[in-house]
């Protein structure tokens, strides 16, 4: 058996997420510590919302990787096995930094506040968005895009996340993006989406998001990971901290290649992949990209202990 966890990103937070953990002391505590850092209640926030407040970006953010990693500490504390590499959906990422010890919860909670911020700052709003390309693969989606573009000269419009087999994410600017979603549908696309995100994320229109957390990040202590890291924008798995830092920038302004890395996970070996926060976005992903994997989601109390008979307890 050889376990990967995975931790989710923006869009799995939901009112009261960890409210099955109610009085665990490990998860109380992370709430404790995240709170201390941030300088606001966080308990306070992923219990009672409303959820408009934690469905903001500069809100969300901290609150699903403080959810994720209190998950996570709360898995370990039961005797859940260690696993032998980690990665995570955007945002996630973070969260398995922490849980390789690459940077500690009081690092990582201001940290992705401050990419929030960054990131909703780089381009007005209203002026870009996102939307879902389903039933199209991926070359075709960025041929959709790469037409969009070539009829709307300094319009960006580009595909930013490969989330599973046809099923990818585009992003750009307003207009650009509306006619992108058109040509994939005449290319033959089951549907195409507009997302409730009033920003391209991960898209090169995030290019001063991407400095500014540059920026930051060479100021923020980052240890060599104890558990490898599996990268979202290269698919790798660095060890020094400045490859991991320059990873983590370029990450808010490049793709998420989900698909590639979950395929590198069942390449290496990997026989159970684990989603370990709110929600179970990724453990339907996951199933699609790789199905002779055994997909796992540890999402409150009764699933992580499902997910313990599955893996044993380690005393």
């Amino acid at each position: 058996m050889k376990i990967a966890f995975v931790f989710p990103g923006q869009g799995s937070q939901s009112v009261g997420m960890l409210g099955s953990f109610a009085g665990d002391a490990v998860v109380e505590d992370v709430l404790r510590r995240a709170s201390q850092a941030l300088g606001q209640d966080i308990g306070r926030l992923i219990a009672n919302g409303p959820a408009a407040e934690l469905d903001l970006t500069v809100n969300t953010q901290p609150c699903l990787l403080t959810a994720s990693v209190a998950i996570y500490l709360a898995w370990r504390d039961a005797g859940g096995p260690a696993p032998e590499v980690v990665a995570g959906h955007s945002l996630g990422e973070y969260a398995a930094l922490v849980a390789a010890g690459s940077l500690t919860l009081e690092q990582a909670v201001p940290l992705v506040r401050f990419r929030a911020k960054a990131m909703q700052e780089a381009v007005p709003v209203g002026t870009s968005g996102m939307a879902a390309i389903l039933g199209l693969d991926d070359e075709n989606v960025r041929a959709a895009c790469a037409r969009a573009q070539a009829e709307a000269p300094g319009a960006v419009v580009e595909a930013v996340n490969f989330n599973a087999p046809a099923q990818v994410v585009i992003a750009g600017h307003t207009a650009a993006l509306a006619r992108a979603c058109e040509i994939a549908r005449e290319m033959g696309a089951k549907r195409a989406l507009a997302l409730p995100v009033s920003v391209a994320f991960h898209s090169s229109l995030l290019e001063p998001a991407r400095v500014r957390l540059f920026e930051r990040l060479s100021h923020t202590e980052v240890r060599p990971p104890a558990v490898p890291v599996l990268n979202n924008i290269d698919v790798k798995m660095e060890s020094d901290p400045d490859a991991i830092r320059n990873a983590l920038a370029r990450q808010v302004a490049g793709p998420v290649r989900w698909s590639e890395l979950v395929a590198r996970l069942a390449g290496q070996g990997v026989t159970h992949i684990v989603e370990c926060g709110p929600g179970k976005v990724l453990t339907g992903l996951n199933k699609r990209i790789a199905p002779t994997l055994a997909s796992i989601s540890i999402f409150d109390r009764t699933s992580l202990l499902q997910a313990l008979s599955i893996t044993g307890a380690k005393e």
